[in-house]
């Protein structure tokens, strides 16, 4: 059997950050996925009540393409409680042709981290005011902190207001945020105040309370909900969807059966979901974006298995062309 590389997430960290590199890597992913005839089947997914976690598994194969990725990726959201990532996991590249594993990503969680940021930007690229300049940040985590990063890739962010449960948690990553983009951040103390205050909001938590009624939106708003990935989440209220000029998702069924379309439609606002389009859609030029500057819009990013391929891939070679990782015979 061929060898297989081993990739650790140092050897990952050190080939791959978020930067204009990873966000055309995502951006070509949903193009991909509008175009070609890619196999992106149901996310597999489960819940583990008793521990406040989830476990999703994602996969696409896109012809043309030489490797596909199957990745697992658990998140527990204790877990820093017990001083661990809310988030792990790991991909497997196959070769396409044989499908012999040809490489393993151990991760932890980075990659998913990065291409769900990165969806992040290309979703505001391709549907906010390009003269956005005030960020809105719901969540205080990792996501929070790469999400308000991604932005400033594409928009000429100038100040960002940040909201979460956890007021000395939300101050901490407003801080860091702050240094590290040298933009000025600030907290605030409820969801209306970030909703009135910015031109992009991003959502970003794993709430299965709604966040966002329809009476925070205002003309010129663009806002990207990317926390509800699962059938027992939601941060926007049924009401939302309707009040848009324009809803858009990553994967229309993935967000009828797993996103904000969910609750829209069990509330009775949403009847068809068909008459949506999805992002690739808007970056092909298969549907139309934004209209003018007072629409408002809003983007249900759940997580598609294409990007996971996309962003292994680009990992996997990165990595491969920097001479890091382990080689193993993988019949010894």
């Amino acid at each position: 059997m061929p060898e297989i590389k081993i990739f650790t997430e140092a050897n990952l960290r050190s080939a791959v950050q978020l930067d204009g590199d990873a966000v055309a890597c995502v951006e070509e992913a949903f193009h991909l996925l509008a175009t070609k005839d890619v196999q992106m089947p149901p996310i597999l997914s489960f819940h583990v009540p008793d521990y406040n976690g989830e476990v999703d598994v994602k996969t696409a194969y896109v012809p043309g393409l030489n490797e596909f990725a199957i990745k697992i990726s658990p998140g527990f959201f204790d877990n820093p409680k017990l001083g661990l990532p809310s988030l792990n996991g790991l991909s497997v590249l196959f070769d396409a042709k044989t499908g012999i594993v040809r490489a393993v990503l151990l991760d932890n969680g980075y990659l998913t981290d990065v291409r769900t940021a990165a969806a992040g930007a290309v979703t505001a690229k391709h549907l906010s005011r390009e003269d956005s300049k005030v960020a809105g940040i719901l969540g205080s985590g990792i996501q929070a902190r790469l999400q308000l990063e991604a932005l400033t890739l594409v928009r000429g962010i100038e100040h960002a207001v940040i909201w979460g449960r956890d007021p000395q948690k939300t101050l901490t990553c407003a801080l860091e945020c702050a240094e590290k983009l040298g933009i000025k951040v600030i907290t605030v103390s409820s969801i209306a105040q970030v909703m009135a205050a910015a031109d992009i909001v991003v959502t970003t938590t794993p709430s299965d309370a709604l966040l966002i009624t329809a009476d925070m939106l205002h003309p010129g708003l663009h806002v990207t909900a990317m926390g509800s990935d699962a059938d027992y989440k939601m941060e926007l209220a049924p009401d939302v969807i309707p009040a848009a000029s324009l809803f858009v998702a990553d994967s229309i069924a993935q967000s009828v059966k797993q996103g904000e379309l969910r609750p829209a439609i069990a509330a009775g606002n949403v009847t068809d979901p068909s008459q949506f389009p999805e992002l690739g859609q808007i970056i092909a030029g298969q549907k139309p974006g934004r209209a003018s500057a007072q629409d408002i819009t809003i983007c249900d990013l759940t997580g598609t298995g294409i990007q996971d391929t996309a962003i292994a891939a680009f990992a996997g070679a990165r990595a491969n062309a920097a001479g890091t990782g382990t080689t193993i015979d993988s019949d010894h």
